[in-house]
């Protein structure tokens, strides 16, 4: 059994059915990035020169032949040089400007048919016009992911990709917040479907949740 299978119980995540306002039994302090803007730009640049290092395996015979260049898994894209320009008829609002690192996995096959894989760095610069908050003691993070992708290139020696390449860049303006939100308490688990198990009690008579509900207001203290 989980949330979603096997499972009659309504106290779980999934569509609402009827009054939302239905079994909403607290408010709750969540502590949680809120996005206050985002933009997202796609494109194909044509003419990307990509310096690949660490070759794998190494020493590679030449010619290379490139079949491929993909961010590079996990990885995660470097703002540089963040310079936000306050529009004056509209101090919300800046001019947003950055560099974005982008870590790229080329794969190629070598002289002698062998697959290979080579990293490199792509550098994109992004200049858009986006909602900042103003300046408060929590502070506003800018950021940037990206995916890179290309199966069209060169090899060039010494050890140079010339490419054809689709960039999806997710520009973010976020903070970090205590967010006050209604809520319908914990969810029922349900128990998970095992083909053997043993028992232990002391753990089953614990509860799944902490209880943290005030019946009484404790007065100002003096």
């Amino acid at each position: 059994m989980s949330f979603y299978i096997n499972n009659t119980n309504g106290n779980k995540p999934g569509p609402i059915s009827g009054n939302p306002t239905n079994g909403i039994c607290e408010k709750i302090l969540i502590q949680t990035r809120k996005i206050f803007d985002a933009c997202v730009s796609t494109g194909t640049e044509t003419g990307i020169v990509l310096q690949a290092t660490n070759f794998t395996p190494a020493d590679p015979t030449l010619p290379l032949t490139f079949l491929s260049a993909e961010t590079t898994a996990g990885s995660t894209a470097t703002v540089t040089d963040l310079i936000v320009e306050r529009l004056d008829n509209a101090p919300n609002y800046a001019n947003v400007t950055m560099n974005i690192s982008i870590p790229i996995t080329i794969t190629y096959r070598d002289a002698n048919g062998v697959i290979g894989t080579a990293t490199s760095l792509v550098t994109v610069s992004k200049a858009v016009v986006l909602f900042v908050p103003q300046p408060s003691a929590t502070p506003i993070d800018i950021t940037a992911s990206a995916l890179f992708s290309s199966q069209i290139g060169t090899f060039t020696s010494p050890n140079i990709f010339t490419v054809t390449a689709c960039i999806q860049i997710i520009i973010r303006v976020s903070a970090i917040v205590d967010v006050l939100v209604p809520s319908y308490g914990y969810p029922c688990l349900p128990p998970c479907q095992q083909a053997c198990g043993s028992q232990c009690p002391g753990i089953q008579d614990l509860p799944t949740y902490p209880t943290a509900a005030a019946s009484n207001v404790i007065g100002r203290v003096q």
